[in-house]
């Protein structure tokens, strides 16, 4: 499904992602780890054409750049680290704008294939109860939940997500990966997240990609990625035995 060839990003003599190669195919969800400044969030930007960069990013074997917006927009779904608008749209108001890239014409009206696919974003998120209330009203994690819901409703086969719990409580956090693991269980679908919490990463994620310092450090199934000896090297501490002596407390 997607492909990333020999990815390069750089701001003048900085190298932020340096030769990077990954592929994502059907059904996976591929978790992208890495400390600070890995280049992690630029890697995602790269593929939403947000930045420049070196190298191939092909979906469905076709250079991605050759696509009109509209095209990556029926087939990508994009969910940015931060989230926001200042205008007091409804929450049904915001998901139904999820729809934009498949209307003919600027004021087009939806038909019921729009409908079909609004209605199943609003039931997988749960957000019923607030379609009449302002996202101006809206906790951080409602209000997550509502770009999600717009994201679903664009009906993508390849969801990217950037840090989709960042600043989230345990709650919303489950929630959201939990309904995430839901949506890819309908086949030809796929899922790329960028993820600090490493705990989430081994509990959602069957492939993982381990950057440093904007290069690939390993890549593959999940379990091998985030081995004792990769994460000690890239996080320059013994993470396992940090999160262990966590989980001790609990106990």
């Amino acid at each position: 499904m997607l492909e990333v060839k020999n990815m390069t990003v750089q701001y003048g003599d900085l190298t932020i992602v340096d030769n990077v190669n990954f592929t994502v195919n059907n059904g996976q969800w591929l978790m992208i780890v890495g400390p600070n400044g890995a280049g992690k969030s630029t890697i995602i930007n790269a593929i939403s054409q947000g930045v420049e960069y070196k190298g191939e990013v092909y979906f469905d074997k076709k250079d991605i750049r050759k696509y009109k917006s509209h095209e990556r927009a029926r087939m990508i779904g994009i969910l940015a680290q931060n989230n926001y608008t200042n205008f007091s749209f409804t929450v049904q108001e915001v998901i139904r704008l999820g729809r934009y890239a498949y209307a003919p014409g600027i004021f087009s009206r939806q038909d019921e294939d729009d409908e079909r696919h609004i209605a199943e974003a609003i039931e997988m998120t749960g957000l019923t109860p607030l379609l009449k209330q302002s996202v101006l009203t809206l906790s951080g994690g409602e209000l997550q939940r509502v770009f999600l819901a717009q994201i679903l409703a664009q009906n993508p086969r390849l969801l990217i997500l950037d840090e989709p719990t960042n600043h989230l409580d345990l709650m919303y956090q489950k929630q959201t990966f939990a309904l995430i693991q839901e949506w890819l269980k309908s086949p030809g679908r796929a899922v790329v997240s960028v993820v600090h919490d490493l705990s989430l990463a081994k509990a959602y994620g069957k492939q993982a990609l381990l950057l440093d310092k904007g290069k690939v450090k390993a890549s593959g199934q999940i379990d091998k990625v985030l081995s004792a000896k990769n994460l000690d090297e890239v996080y320059s501490m013994d993470v396992y035995s940090w999160m262990r002596s966590k989980l001790e407390q609990w106990k």
